[in-house]
């Protein structure tokens, strides 16, 4: 799977959250302002693009940026080491949006994490692993990753709900600190706005340890990049800091669009996130 943003959409995203103007950023990486254009569009870098002066001016780690222009892509995931996770991809409004099956093994009671655009493959995959739907959690309320909440809720009356943000309704709103039991995994939801004022990511633990720690979320971060947050940059970047990057490296990070990735590759990888000496190395 492809990454969700190729290094010019990285450069693009980048200079909008920081209220950089084209000409300026284009001068820092010394070219023209139709090249920079043409690079933020198409992901090819033009010759003689000063890399160092170009990240500088954007807030960006130039290492990292070129390695993710030199083709990177996070490992393969081992879904043998991840029972009871399932990533269903539906597509819709030219494009394509990841939710999220998390289940007990033993119970068969799951947990879904976004809908996507369509029922119907939540559906099937409920009834091919004979799960016990009992909990629905929204990363937030884009129309991508809730369009299909009605027929969902239709379907399975009984479910929790859980969202945040002020127009979600006290019964169905994350709590801090609160634990949700889905068999003998737990789910824990951690505000990361930015992207969205709603956004939310959810840390599933497995209560045995038999099971590494996954992390659902959203658009608040893709492999190699972040969700667009052309007002609230600064925002973004420090809720996904404190609150995904702060997991122990083998935490592996379910996004709502592109390829899932761990912690560890996104410190040593992420353009958007400079950890010092740590940053050196190798993924």
């Amino acid at each position: 799977m492809r990454l969700e943003d190729h290094v010019g959409d990285i450069v693009r995203k980048a200079r909008r959250m920081g209220g950089i103007e084209v000409g300026d950023a284009a001068a820092a990486g010394g070219i023209g302002v139709s090249e920079l254009e043409g690079f933020e569009e198409g992901g090819v870098a033009p010759a003689g693009l000063d890399w160092e002066g170009l990240a500088r001016c954007l807030g960006l780690h130039a290492g990292k940026l070129r390695r993710i222009a030199g083709g990177w892509e996070p490992a393969p995931v081992d879904g043998a080491a991840y029972p009871g996770l399932l990533a269903i991809t539906t597509h819709g409004r030219g494009m394509a949006v990841h939710c999220y099956l998390v289940w007990d093994p033993g119970t068969r009671e799951a947990a879904l994490f976004d809908t996507g655009f369509d029922a119907e493959p939540v559906f099937e995959a409920i009834a091919r692993h004979q799960l016990k739907l009992t909990l629905l959690c929204i990363t937030h309320t884009h129309g991508d990753h809730v369009a299909a909440l009605d027929p969902i809720r239709a379907r399975f009356p009984e479910l929790r709900l859980r969202a945040s943000g002020t127009s979600i309704p006290a019964a169905h709103r994350n709590r801090p600190g609160e634990v949700l039991a889905v068999g003998g995994r737990t789910v824990e939801a951690r505000a990361t706005p930015g992207h969205a004022d709603d956004g939310t990511t959810y840390w599933i633990a497995d209560r045995a340890g038999g099971v590494p720690v996954l992390a659902v979320v959203g658009d608040a971060l893709f492999a190699g990049s972040l969700g667009g947050a052309p007002d609230k940059g600064d925002l973004a970047r420090g809720k996904v800091r404190d609150e995904v990057l702060s997991l122990p490296g083998t935490v592996l990070l379910c996004p709502g669009h592109g390829p899932m990735t761990t912690v560890g590759e996104q410190r040593a990888v992420n353009p958007f996130f400079d950890f010092g000496d740590e940053d050196r190395t190798s993924v």
